[in-house]
């Protein structure tokens, strides 16, 4: 048995990879939002309902996985607060009122080691919000989070350690199964940790392009000698209206 979750990515994508308008056009800013959804046919809501579904029949998820780039453009810096003194908050913070809680069933994961992040919810219908965050995140964000009862682990020291979060989490939380939802860079970093185990991947019938727009797996090339991820496929499905839907595992 692995000494960490399994790891589903699961993105939707443009028939070209792009997971987003441009390098800097969140998507959930009302402008970009409203363009992404308006160039996906009626089959992209359909495949992504069927996708969710066939998830949770395999593996019951546990934790969804998201990067701080989601929520804010790449040159967005660490949130302004209060200077705080940094004495116990490099502790993981996991309240009991937040991890027992009888209603708790999901963890929607954040990876924001650099503190870039504000909060307006904490989660609902049983999902509470879970941060990743490393030895250099600023204290005065860990404070923060800690004001505002958001549960964080601390994984690795310069940065988010990923397979060290993995298994924390594991370990921690009982998590068994991660579904990374998130951009091209967080998908980029667990595809070169060799974390991925599979694939699920929705392409709709529009064409977005660009130089640096991000894709389903961004980040650092492959170095000279190391052969890409090899992948077996497991099953494919197409809409009438063109949106092509395609379950992935990694060979090892």
């Amino acid at each position: 048995m692995s000494d960490r979750p399994r790891v589903v990515v699961s993105v939707t994508a443009s028939v070209d990879g792009r997971v987003t308008l441009g390098r800097s056009r969140v998507l959930l800013s009302e402008e970009a939002g409203k363009m992404w959804h308006s160039v996906q046919p009626p089959g992209a809501d359909e495949a992504g309902a069927a996708r969710t579904a066939l998830l949770e029949e395999l593996y019951a998820p546990t934790a969804i996985l998201e990067g701080s780039g989601t929520f804010v453009a790449p040159d967005v810096g660490p949130l302004d607060l209060p200077a705080a003194e940094a004495e116990g908050l490099y502790d993981d913070f996991l309240p009991d009122e937040v991890v027992k809680h009888p209603d708790h069933r999901k963890w929607f994961t954040v990876v924001d080691g650099r503190g870039r992040v504000e909060w307006d919810t904490k989660g609902g219908d049983g999902i509470d919000l879970l941060l990743l965050v490393a030895g250099t995140t600023p204290p005065s964000y860990l404070s923060y989070l800690r004001r505002e009862t958001i549960p964080y682990l601390v994984a690795g020291d310069d940065r988010v350690d990923l397979p060290l979060a993995l298994r924390r989490m594991r370990d921690k939380l009982g998590v068994t199964c991660v579904v990374s939802e998130a951009g091209g860079t967080l998908n980029g970093a667990l595809l070169r940790a060799d974390l991925v185990d599979e694939l699920h991947l929705i392409l709709f019938p529009a064409a977005i392009g660009g130089a640096g727009v991000p894709t389903v797996f961004d980040g650092p090339e492959l170095e000279l000698g190391v052969e890409p991820t090899r992948l077996h496929l497991l099953s494919t499905e197409a809409t009438a209206d063109g949106v092509v839907s395609l379950r992935y595992e990694v060979i090892r």
